[in-house]
Parts: structure tokens; sequence; C-alpha cells
């Protein structure tokens, strides 16, 4: 095994242009919404003089117009292009934001927030894919900035409730309306036109996807699960009976727990226990968590600390079940995402209106045993899908077959590149494969194998992935086939201007960073390659261990010396 010596620096993967902090700031505050309206939903009750059950209705009428707007989400963009999408998206949450704030009436607020749930829903459905498009060094420092945004929004957005809610519940909306208008204008100023994709989303798209047993199964649990999330979150405040900044408080440890766990917990347990595993335990520990809710109630510190314990289990679904849904739908990441978002918000908005009814008829314990019992429903719907669930674990690992089921997603394809220069008969014979990605820094892979090809008299295979994205409950495509072919050819011209005989090929609907490094070793072994040339991970911490999947499976699965280049150097050297 052979390896260049890395550099002690390493790239900061948020240095990144200011179009990408623009869209990453307007995510983190959109991402505040989820929780900025629980610390003031009691004061609202009382200075407006609304029951509890009306004031859920700024959960409900936000998230089923969101659901139902995400049906046309992908057709709109499709149309108008990403960028012209999320100025939309922005604009409607600024000026609904501060309406709702200016609203004299529960049911003005309640009116203002379903429009703020038309701008969520265009707004989400396209900032991953402006991210991925405008950040520089590569593509998992986009992804990385994304799920940032989403972890500190989320832990964020009750504490900013509870301090603005403190002075006036009119302050949080407010707050998000200037904050939001910061972001759109930094958008249009910053942000660069996105290209049309290649090909228009229809209407109906969405719909038709669930029609597929794998998704829709995901969905519908996902519906249960979000039927307790909502109870807890929408309803969970009016029981503790705490001020603004008590509440926000509370519910900024339950919202730091769904960060973490989303971001860092998740991947960790889903790789030790496997999909199936990790979401029967997690279902079943959060119905015993709000069935500890439903049990005492009106136990003040049992029911904080239920509530923030909560968070764990949230964050770790999220993650697991959208990764679980792109894994087992057939169809275009963008529309399953929007398919499973219109299930699963129907159901989360739904759920606290239904709790306030639910406590004016029956009592302040029955949502919660309600809950309690919709996550149980969640684990039958959710066995009904074991199979697929185990495919998806073998999709995703390491281990798993070139082709995945046909049944289940996309197979995995390697798709030669056509190029005009010659190529000798033997090109697989002793090769050098250059495995590269999208960065700036791909160029000195290509090099440097050229070098190695010169001295040897090989030929250079250039093998390229094709990237997406889920994060979150959004997903993006970094680039199409026709795309990833022209990245490639670049690297084949630069090869040809060197005098180095090469071939390319783009490797497409790889599901994760292991697969990538096992497919590309598969592909050495199978054209008798003498050595692999890849980029060194070029950032340090969080992309690092990212990037980590695809070196080691790399290390682990090359029958051939592997040269790691470091994209700092100029010279190319090994070190044994």
């Amino acid at each position: 095994m052979t390896a260049h010596a890395q550099s002690s620096r390493s790239v900061n993967p948020f240095k990144q242009p200011k179009a990408v902090f623009a869209v990453a700031f307007a995510c983190v505050v959109s991402f505040m919404g989820i929780g900025l309206v629980d610390p003031i939903l009691p004061a609202i009750s009382e200075q407006l003089d609304a029951t509890p059950s009306q004031v859920t209705l700024l959960f409900t009428s936000y998230l089923v117009v969101t659901a139902v707007a995400m049906l046309v989400t992908n057709w709109v963009s499709s149309r108008i292009g990403a960028k012209r999408t999320l100025i939309v998206g922005l604009a409607l949450i600024v000026v609904f934001a501060a309406l709702a704030g200016s609203s004299g009436s529960i049911g003005g607020i309640v009116g203002f927030r379903a429009g703020w749930g038309i701008g969520n829903a265009l707004f989400i459905a396209t900032s991953l894919a402006v991210i991925v498009a405008s950040a520089s060094g590569g593509f998992v420092g986009a992804i990385i900035l994304y799920e940032t945004a989403l972890g500190v929004g989320i832990a964020v957005g009750p504490l900013l409730g509870g301090l603005l809610g403190n002075v006036s519940w009119r302050g949080p909306f407010y707050g998000v309306a200037v904050l939001m208008a910061i972001a759109l204008i930094a958008t249009v100023v910053l942000v660069e036109p996105t290209p049309l994709p290649a090909r228009r989303t229809g209407l109906a798209e969405p719909l038709r996807a669930l029609r597929h047993r794998g998704l829709l199964t995901m969905s519908l649990t996902a519906l249960c699960y979000n039927w307790a999330f909502f109870t807890v979150l929408g309803y969970a405040p009016f029981p503790m009976g705490l001020g603004a900044i008590q509440l926000g408080l509370v519910f900024t440890g339950w919202g730091a727990l769904v960060a973490v766990f989303a971001v860092f917990g998740a991947p960790r347990l889903q790789a030790r226990l496997g999909i199936a595993r990790t979401l029967y335990a997690n279902l079943a520990l959060f119905a015993l968590t709000v069935l500890a809710i439903a049990i005492w109630t009106d136990q003040r510190a049992v029911l904080i600390a239920c509530v923030i314990v909560a968070g764990v289990f949230i964050g770790v679904n999220n993650t697991v079940t959208t990764q679980a849904v792109m894994t087992v739908a057939p169809v275009d990441r963008a529309v399953a995402a929007a398919s499973y978002g219109f299930v699963r918000f129907i159901g989360g908005g739904l759920a606290p209106f239904a709790a306030g009814k639910l406590v004016e008829a029956f009592g302040i314990h029955v949502p919660f045993y309600i809950g309690a019992g919709a996550l149980v429903l969640g684990i039958v719907i959710l066995s009904t899908a074991h199979g697929l669930l185990k495919e998806a674990e073998k999709v995703q690992a390491e281990q798993a077959d070139a082709d995945a089921d046909p049944g289940t997603g996309a197979a995995v394809s390697l798709v030669p590149v056509e190029h005009d220069a010659a190529v000798p008969g033997d090109a697989g014979r002793g090769a050098i494969v250059a495995a590269v990605d999208g960065s700036p820094d791909a160029r000195r892979v290509t090099e440097a194998a050229g070098r190695l090809a010169t001295i040897n008299g090989r030929t250079v295979h250039v093998v390229h992935a094709e990237e997406s994205a889920v994060a979150g409950d959004a997903a993006a495509g970094a680039e199409d086939l026709e795309s990833a072919r022209t990245a490639v050819r670049e690297h084949l011209e630069r090869l040809t201007a060197l005098g180095v005989p090469a071939v390319g090929h783009v490797l497409r609907n790889v599901t994760g960073h292991g697969d990538v490094g096992r497919l590309v070793a598969e592909h050495a072994e199978r054209a008798g390659a003498r050595a692999i040339v890849v980029g060194a991970p070029a950032h340090g911490g969080l992309t690092a261990l990212m990037d980590a999947g695809a070196g080691q499976a790399l290390m682990r699965y090359a029958t051939c010396d592997v040269v790691l280049i470091n994209p700092r150097s100029a010279e190319v050297g090994t070190a044994a």
C-alpha cells in the first residue's frame, strides 16, 4: 500500500462562497419555524381568548398546507428553476410571517400560517439543490452545510421564540420576517441562476409514486410517527404551565437532541444495528416515552424530561426513515421526497388539532395515549415491509452486489464515456485507475495518474461517481448523467494533452460513500489495474469523517496499490 504524506493543514468545509451562506442562513431561519411557536402557544391562547385546540391550528394550517404544496414543488422548480423557486418561497415566508405578527385574531394567524406553509414547501424543496450547485470544495461539504443549518435551526428556534415571545407573542413572527428578508436579499444578489433540469416533472408524479408499495409503506409509517411527534410538540406546552422563556429553554433542549442524533447518532446506530432494527427499536422507545407523557401529564418534571428525551428518537427517526425511503423508492429522489413529505406532513398537521379536541372531550391524558398507540401502529405497518427494509440494508451495505434489486431502486451501473482519442487494445491490462470527484482539486489526481501511466506505459481509467444527496426531508442531485460525462471528458482531454491514453466511466446510482470505494476497487480488479489514484480527504473535521466511508471501503477491497494525493501539494510522490 502506498500513500502520499498529507499536509497538516486542512481545508475548512465552511469556507464557501457568500451565496452558499446566504442560502444556509435562510435554511437556519426556515428550520427555526418548527419549534418557534411552541413557547408562545399559551400566551396566544390567553391574550387572544382562544382555546388550546384553536391555537394548535397554527401547526395544522402550516403543516397541512406544506404537505399539499409538496406535491407541486418539483413541477414548479422544473419549470422556473431552483433559484426562482427559492426566491418565491422566501418572499412568501417574509410576507405571511409579517402578516401573522400583525394579525389581531386567531383566525388571521392561522390563515397566514397557511400561506407561510406554501413558502416553506417551495423553499425546502430547492434549498439543498441550490447549496449543492453553489458550494465549492466538494459535494460532501455542501451536505454538511445543509445538515448543520438544519440542526442549528431546530435547536435555536424555540430559544428565539421564547426570548422574543417574552416581549410579545408577535415577536417571533416579526423576527422570522426580518431574518428571512435579509436572507431573501442576499439570495437575490449573491446566488447565481441555476439551469433548468433536462426533464420537467409532471404534476401527478408524486401521487403516482405512492403506488409503489415500499414508498407507501414507509410514508404511512412516517405518518404514524409524525402523529405522535406533533402531538407532543403541539400540545405538551399547555400542561407544562411555564412562561415563554422557560418553554423556549425546554424545547431548545429537545431541539439540540434532535439535531445531534439526526446528524451523528442515527448513522452510527444504523451502521451498528441496520435499518430495520434501528427503526423498530426507535419507534418502540419513542412509544414508551409518549406513554410516560400520557401517564404523568400532570407531573411537570416528568413531562419536561420526557419531552426533551423525545428529541433523541425524533432525530434518529428523521434521518434513518428518510434514507430508507430514498433507497426503496424506485423513482427520482426529488419525487420520492415530495411523496413522502406529503404523507408525513398530513399526519403531523392533523395531530395537534386532534389533540386539542380530544382534551376538550376526554381529558388531558387521552391525546398522548393515542400518540403512543399511533407509534405502535407504525411498527405494525413497518413490519409489513420487513423484506424491503432488509433489501435496503443490502443496498446500503458495503458488501452489497454491484447491482441493486430493480424492485427497490435503480441499478448501479458503470457507464462508458465516449472520447475521440485512440486507446490501445490492451487498455485494461496494468491500467492506472483515477477516481475523481467534482472538486477543483480532482485535476491533481488525473495528473498524478497520468505521470504513473507514462512511467509504466499504461492506460488511465478515469472513474467518476454521479452524486446525489439526501439531508433532512430534502433530496437533490448534484449532476445529471450528461454533466457527469462532461466532467469525465475534461479529465480525458487533460490526459490526451499529456500524451496519455485514457478511457472514462461514470458510476451511476450509488447509494453511499462506502459503495463508491468498493465499486471503484472492484472495477480496478476487473481491469487488472496496477494502482488506484485517489484524492485524500480535503477537509478536516466532519467532512473527513464522511469521506472516510469511501476511503475505508477502497482500502478494504482494493487488490492493488492505492495512491493518496494531497490536493495542496504541487508535486506528486509516494511513500511506502
